[in-house]
């Protein structure tokens, strides 16, 4: 019973051990392009290349294809593909600093979420401010 069509979501996408191995094969790839970037041996360099073609490639007639993991846990590969080869041309200290801005803007939208659903701006603030605002 072959078929080299099936896609991982024509099974059940609910399924909790798919989604497990699709993140398992994702943290990976991350690892091995991370790890294995700017190597020189032959075998870690094939590393770091076997994780970067599986990433750019957008061949999906295999159950863990790169554009299959993506669709399974619902995000999207060209993003995805940005901030995972992205990252490499930072360096450690880079994709430290972009990791550590990307958590102080969630942080920063969570609390402007808060105060905006706790506060109305119009009575909370002057009306010459809230026409700037808009």
């Amino acid at each position: 019973m072959s078929n080299t069509n099936m896609n991982l979501t024509d099974s059940d996408p609910s399924n909790a051990s798919h989604r497990e191995m699709a993140a398992g094969v994702l943290k990976q790839a991350q690892n091995d392009l991370r790890r294995f970037h700017n190597r020189t041996s032959y075998v870690e360099r094939e590393l770091y290349l076997d994780a970067y073609r599986w990433i750019m490639s957008d061949d999906c007639t295999w159950p863990f294809s790169f554009v299959n993991v993506c669709e399974l846990m619902n995000i999207a590969p060209a993003d995805l593909r940005q901030e995972l080869v992205g990252d490499l041309t930072f360096g450690p200290f880079g994709q430290w600093a972009r990791r550590g801005s990307r958590t102080i803007r969630r942080f920063l939208d969570s609390l402007t979420q808060r105060f905006a659903t706790n506060y109305n701006l119009s009575t909370a603030l002057p009306s010459r401010l809230v026409q700037t605002w808009h």
